[in-house]
């Protein structure tokens, strides 16, 4: 499936006519499909290209090495989780996969370091953590220029989102879903799910697998060019949006038999945003077609309760 493209380059060009042309086609894209592709995103490709090497090297260490970074008390939200440990809400099956986080580094004396775990620093593979550390820096660079963008379509001030998210609570996940060694329960390496978060930007998956599902109630495959990264809404922005902006389900399919011996890897960043804000139906967002659909909840209760759904939280 095409799914929309956009350039994020005629939304920083300073060219008002492509600025609010770059708005109008994110915020419809954003409302019919949930997905988008963009170009010029600002991560460059050295950068993706030593972060998929790193991760694959990781992923390559023996079982009793990689459980040196599970951390049962950070409930998945730093270091490494093991196969089978995470399901998508709804579901009893576990995902085929095995995963690593990575999450904020405060440098500016915020007191809200003290709600942020540390990160987890992996020794076998010493450029690992700072490779993270800057792909996290640049994915969040990126999305904040989306969520300006968003915020505009919304009618919204277009710093909206930026002191929410600076220090805020956002992801960088390092996915492994590893070779299919026997015939599979299920035809599903990620059970079909919506993301928690704000917006979520995933950069060039090792190997296909990815579908949305349509208006139409049709699955179909997602794919990207080397050069764009995709990016979908997530729960967050739902429900602030009043379902105006869909949050898109979407799952990862195994591949055809003959590709079962191979692995696939996969890198997504979760914008979140700081625990404190209110996702409170906009009031914009509500008028008697649409009736209020959520009770207010800030973004750190909502996170705490999907967690829970997922499996991480006890």
């Amino acid at each position: 499936m095409g799914i929309p493209v956009v350039d994020l380059a005629d939304f920083l060009s300073g060219d008002e006519k492509r600025k609010r042309s770059f708005v109008q086609q994110i915020g419809k894209a954003y409302e019919d499909v949930g997905f988008v592709a963009v170009k010029n995103h600002g991560i460059s490709d050295k950068l993706i290209a030593d972060l998929y090497q790193y991760v694959q090297q990781f992923f390559s260490l023996p079982i009793d090495k990689k459980k040196n970074y599970e951390k049962a008390e950070l409930a998945g939200q730093r270091g490494y989780t093991s196969f089978g440990k995470e399901h998508a809400k709804g579901s009893d099956a576990p995902d085929l996969k095995e995963f690593f986080q990575f999450g904020q580094t405060v440098e500016d004396n915020d007191p809200i370091k003290s709600e942020y775990q540390d990160n987890v620093t992996v020794n076998e593979v010493p450029p690992f953590t700072p490779t993270f550390f800057s792909a996290y820096r640049a994915f969040e660079k990126s999305g904040t220029a989306l969520l300006q963008a968003i915020a505009l379509y919304l009618d919204l001030d277009e710093n909206y989102f930026d002191g929410f998210v600076h220090n805020g609570n956002s992801i960088l996940r390092a996915i492994h879903y590893p070779p299919i060694t026997q015939e599979p329960k299920s035809a599903i390496r990620a059970e079909q799910h919506e993301d928690i978060n704000l917006i979520t930007l995933l950069v060039g998956a090792s190997a296909d697998g990815l579908q949305i599902l349509t208006k139409q109630n049709e699955w179909v495959g997602v794919t990207s060019l080397p050069e764009q990264i995709v990016v979908n809404v997530g729960d967050m922005l739902q429900r602030l949006t009043n379902n105006k902006l869909k949050s898109t389900t979407h799952r990862v399919v195994n591949p055809p038999r003959e590709k079962w011996h191979t692995s696939r890897f996969s890198i997504p960043f979760f914008l979140h945003p700081k625990s404190k804000m209110s996702l409170a139906c906009l009031q914009s967002c509500i008028d008697k077609d649409h009736p209020k659909a959520y009770d207010d909840a800030s973004a750190g209760e909502y996170l705490e309760e999907r967690l829970r759904e997922i499996g991480l939280k006890k």
